[in-house]
């Protein structure tokens, strides 16, 4: 019985391990995807105005 304690303790330990380590990659993947942008001088889009004036 302890043995069995003792197996469910560590797959529970594991699984919060893998969680956490899941979420941590999660955060510094959207971290590295904003410092790239911060590159870039302006990311708004180019409007060209075609109609003729009135």
């Amino acid at each position: 019985m302890k043995i069995v304690i003792l197996i469910f303790a560590i797959m529970t330990g594991m699984g919060a391990s893998i969680k956490k380590s899941a979420t941590d990659l999660s955060e510094v993947k959207k971290r590295h995807e904003l410092n790239e942008y911060r590159g870039y001088p302006n990311l708004l889009p180019e409007v060209e105005i075609v109609a003729p004036a009135a």
